[in-house]
């Protein structure tokens, strides 16, 4: 091989990064990455399992779940190959293209997980608010639209992003904070471009997406608590403020870490990487895991249909 392609081939890689300062027990860091992708693999994979097979569980509210299984799902096997790929075998290059691909999935999915979350809110507005029209209002054919929405939304917002970082040199260190790639990553080695237009887009994607869907579904959330407020019943008001704690606990769980994190890459500049590191991984790592968890405890249908599951 010449020398120039030699160079080509190095430039056009990027090196992600594992846990900074934890390298030489990485073998061991490994062990608790990989029960939490096994748990999260086969928490989302038996949700949709048991939804799948039981007729029951066939109603709006379910099939929002095995979207966010589903998506969940998209999540952790898009981030698994380079995470665990760094901690087993000190694999830390990447291409470009690659880099990009596995980017746009990550935030594809992110964007359509918080679109699931809004039809979620939704789904526990309806039922609460108007439950006499619950049926009419949550059809099959109006479920699948929101989905197919969810979808379009996504790859029409995060589909450029990938298209304006490849217009860019990478002039500075080409070291990635994480062990996967994010859009806010890039910026700081695109110092030699003009990075302006990525900066707006991104900002952009953020509030036609995750910002939007927030506001609307602590709307939703405001005219729920509004309506079982005006219930006279006490039972009947704590009856249905439980049908959505779940709901409202993987909303805590999903925008609470996104948020540090993009607050982090936008205003707080801080000096140690370990910060940004753990961010990133709580951020897509413990939702996946921690969902699946939340339903099965919080759903007694879900949790019934477990049981006879294993016991089976």
């Amino acid at each position: 091989m010449s020398s120039a392609n030699a160079s080509k081939i190095q430039h056009a890689v990027f090196y992600l990064s594992g846990i900074s300062g934890l390298e030489d027990i990485h073998v061991w860091i490994s062990i608790p990455f990989c029960l939490m992708y096994l748990t999260s693999i086969l928490g989302n994979s038996l949700i949709l399992f048991i939804i799948k097979t039981d007729p029951s569980l066939h109603e709006p509210m379910y099939i929002f779940l095995s979207m966010l299984a589903i998506t969940d799902l998209g999540l952790s096997l898009s981030t698994m190959p380079t995470t665990l790929g760094i901690f087993w075998f000190n694999s830390r290059k990447i291409s470009h293209d690659a880099c990009f691909v596995q980017m746009f999935f990550i935030h594809l999915l992110t964007l359509i997980e918080s679109a699931v979350l809004l039809s979620m809110a939704f789904d526990r507005f309806v039922a609460i608010c108007n439950p006499l029209r619950y049926e009419s209002i949550l059809t099959s054919s109006r479920i699948a639209k929101m989905g197919l929405l969810s979808l379009l939304r996504g790859v029409a917002l995060i589909l450029p992003l990938p298209i304006l970082l490849k217009w860019h040199q990478y002039c500075h260190d080409k070291v990635l904070s994480h062990s996967y790639c994010l859009h806010q990553e890039f910026m700081k080695m695109m110092a030699c471009s003009d990075i302006r237009v990525n900066i707006v887009y991104g900002f952009f994607v953020t509030l036609a997406s995750e910002v939007l869907d927030f506001l609307l579904i602590l709307l939703s959330y405001i005219m729920i608590l509004k309506s079982v407020l005006s219930i006279t019943s006490h039972e009947g008001c704590l009856k249905a403020l439980n049908t959505s704690i779940s709901h409202i606990c993987i909303v805590l769980l999903f925008y609470t870490p996104e948020t540090g994190l993009s607050l982090i890459y936008r205003f707080v500049n801080i000096s140690s990487p370990l910060v940004k590191t753990v961010m990133g991984y709580v951020y897509l790592l413990v939702p996946p895991l921690m969902n699946p968890i939340l339903y099965s405890m919080k759903m007694k249908p879900i949790r019934a249909r477990i049981i006879r599951v294993f016991i089976n």
